[in-house]
C-alpha cells in the first residue's frame, strides 16, 4: 500500500451497450455476435488504465520499459488486429502474472518480469496477451463485470494466485460453464503466443518452460485447484500442449529461433524482489506499513497480497478473507455513509469504539441482494446464507487518515470467522520499531557462476541459505540437483 496511491474502493464494472451485430472473428475468421466493438474496446482501455495504475502502481526502470514497448509493437504489427493502440507497462506488484484489457493495454508485474530466464519465455506470455485482445475474448465471453474484480485478484490470467480459492467466495455467481469458456480463451491465447513469438523470431519452447515455473509456483503456494474448478488450464497440462505446439509451428517453419537469456539477465538485474517494504510487507504474522506506520497481525496460516491500493489476505480454505484500504471520508460518520452508500450494504448493526487509542467504528453488513419475484422474503433469506457476502467492518482514525480492515464470508460462516475478524482488528497499532521501519527491500542480482557444481552448490557458494533453494529455484527455472557450468550467469537474492 501506498498512501499517495490508495483508492478507497476500485471497482471496474464495464457497461456493454448497444445493439448485438454480427461480425468476423480477427483470430478464427468465423462470424459471430458481438456485443463490444473496436471503439467500445478502446474506451474501455483508456477509461481502465488510470484505475489500473491507481491499483498497482507503474515500475519505474526505463530499460525494461523500452524492452517491453519494443518487443510488444514488433508483435503488434504481426498479429491479427495491427492497427489497435497497444500499449505496454510493468506494474508495481510482486505477484507473478500479466493481464490485458481491451483495447490493447497489456501490462506485466514486476514479479513476472522477475521469474523469466530469458526473452523468449517473455515473448511467449506477450503473445498470449496479446491473443486475449486480437481474439476478442472480452467481446466473446459478453460479461459487463470484465475487470470487476481487478482490485480484488490482480487480474490473473495465467495461474492461481494467493486468493485464487477465495474466487467463489468474493466473486459470487461464477458458474462452472464460464470457467470453462475462460479455459477455452486461455488455451486459444496459448496457440497464439506460440504463433505470435514464433513470428517475431523467438523459441516458444520456451513459453511452455515457463508453465513449468507457474507449475512450481502453484505447488508450492499451497493453492492448487482442481483443473475443472480453474479459471485457468493446469500450468503442467498448459506445459505439454505449448511444447507440442511449438514443435508443430517449427517443424512447419523451419528457422533459426532466438533465446536470449543473458541478455535478458542483464536487463533484470537490480529488479525490485518480493514486497516493497514501504508499501507494507508480512514477517512473523505481522503486517508492517513503513511508511504509513501501523501494523496488525496476519491470521496464522493466511495467505497474503499486497498492492499500492490495498492489503488482502485469505485462509486456505476459502471460507474468509480481509482487505484494508483507505476509507473516503473526512470523518468516521462521513466514512461510513460512503462505505454504505457505495457498496449498497444493508447495515446489521454498528457501534462506536476505540481500538489502542483509535476513534473506530463496528460495521456488520451484508450486500444487498435482489428478492425473487413471488417468494417470501424469510424463505429466501434462509437460501441466501450460504451465497450472501457478509461484511464485518472496522474503520479506524489513525494519523490524520481513516483506514477501512473490511472481514469478509459468506453468511452461514460469519459467525465462526467473526473473533478472526475482530482479533486482527484489536490489534491494528502504531508501528514504532526502528527496524522494521527502516527495512530495505529485496533484489535479484545476476552473478556468475564460479565452478561446476549442482545448482544446490552453486547457490551454497554464492552465499545463498539452504532454506531459499526452493525458491532461488523457481526464479532460475533450476532444481536441487541440475548441473549448472563455470562461467554461467544466475539469479541471486540480496539486499
Amino acid at each position: 500500500m501506498n498512501a499517495k496511491k490508495i483508492l478507497p474502493h476500485l471497482i471496474l464494472g464495464v457497461t456493454i451497450v448497444g445493439l448485438s451485430a454480427c461480425a468476423r472473428n480477427p483470430v478464427t475468421g468465423k462470424r459471430e455476435i458481438s456485443l463490444m466493438s473496436t471503439e467500445q474496446e478502446i474506451a474501455i482501455g483508456k477509461e481502465s488504465h488510470p484505475s489500473v495504475v491507481a491499483t498497482m502502481g507503474l515500475y519505474d526502470d526505463k530499460k525494461l520499459t523500452s524492452f517491453i514497448n519494443e518487443k510488444g509493437k514488433a508483435m503488434a504489427k504481426i498479429s491479427h488486429r495491427p492497427d489497435l493502440p497497444y500499449q505496454f507497462y510493468i506494474v508495481d506488484s510482486p505477484v507473478v502474472n500479466a493481464f490485458a484489457v481491451p483495447g490493447g493495454y497489456v501490462y506485466f508485474t514486476r514479479g513476472i518480469m522477475a521469474h523469466f530466464n530469458n526473452e523468449a519465455e517473455f515473448a511467449g506470455v506477450l503473445g498470449h496477451e496479446i491473443g486475449h485482445i486480437t481474439a476478442k475474448h472480452a467481446a466473446r465471453s459478453q460479461k459487463s463485470q470484465l475487470l470487476s474484480t481487478l482490485a480484488l485478484i490482480g487480474g490473473a490470467v495465467l495461474a492461481p494466485n494467493v486468493v485464487g480459492q477465495n474466487i467463489e467466495a468474493l466473486q459470487q455467481g461464477l458458474g462452472l460453464l464460464s470457467l470453462k469458456y475462460s479455459r477455452d480463451h486461455e488455451s486459444e491465447s496459448d496457440g497464439l503466443g506460440v504463433e505470435y513469438s514464433s513470428k517475431i523470431g523467438y523459441d516458444a519452447n520456451q513459453m511452455a518452460d515457463f508453465f513449468g515455473t507457474l507449475k512450481r509456483l502453484s505447488d508450492n503456494s499451497g493453492n492448487a485447484v482442481p483443473q475443472f474448478m480453474s479459471t485457468h488450464p493446469d500450468p503442467g497440462n498448459r506445459y505439454t500442449r505449448v511444447h507440442q505446439l511449438a514443435k508443430e509451428y517449427q517443424a512447419q517453419h523451419p528457422a533459426s529461433y532466438q533465446v536470449n537469456r543473458d541478455q535478458y539477465l542483464r536487463m533484470i538485474d537490480g529488479i525490485l524482489y518480493g514486497e516493497d517494504p514501504k508499501q507494507g510487507y508480512v514477517e512473523n504474522g505481522q503486517f508492517y506499513h513503513p511508511e504509513l506506520k501501523f501494523q496488525f497481525p496476519v491470521p496464522n496460516g493466511w495467505q497474503t497480497q499486497n498492492s499500492p491500493s490495498q492489503f488482502q489476505m485469505a485462509g486456505k480454505d476459502g471460507k474468509s478473507a480481509m482487505i484494508l484500504l483507505l476509507a473516503k471520508g473526512n470523518s468516521l460518520d462521513e466514512a461510513a455513509q460512503n462505505m454504505v452508500k457505495e457498496l449498497s450494504l444493508n447495515v446489521l448493526e454498528n457501534t462506536k469504539t476505540t481500538i489502542n487509542g483509535n476513534p473506530a467504528y463496528v460495521i456488520i453488513s451484508q450486500q444487498q441482494q435482489q428478492q425473487q419475484q413471488g417468494q417470501p422474503q424469510q424463505q429466501q433469506q434462509q437460501q441466501d446464507l450460504k451465497t450472501t457476502l457478509q461484511i464485518g467492518t472496522w474503520l479506524i482514525q489513525y494519523n490524520n487518515a481513516i483506514y477501512a480492515l473490511h472481514g469478509l464470508s459468506s453468511a452461514a460462516d460469519f459467525n465462526s470467522s467473526f473473533n478472526t475478524f475482530k482479533q486482527v482488528a484489536g490489534n491494528f497499532r502504531a508501528l514504532t520499531d526502528p527496524a522494521k521501519i527502516n527495512r530495505k527491500p529485496e533484489r535479484i542480482f545476476i552473478k556468475t557462476v564460479p565452478r561446476d557444481g549442482t545448482f544446490r552448490e552453486v547457490m551454497t557458494a554464492l552465499g545463498m541459505p539452504a532454506s531459499r533453494l526452493e525458491e532461488l529455484g523457481v526464479l532460475n527455472g533450476q532444481k536441487a540437483d541440475d548441473r549448472i557450468a563455470r562461467g554461467a550467469a544466475i539469479k541471486v537474492i540480496g539486499q
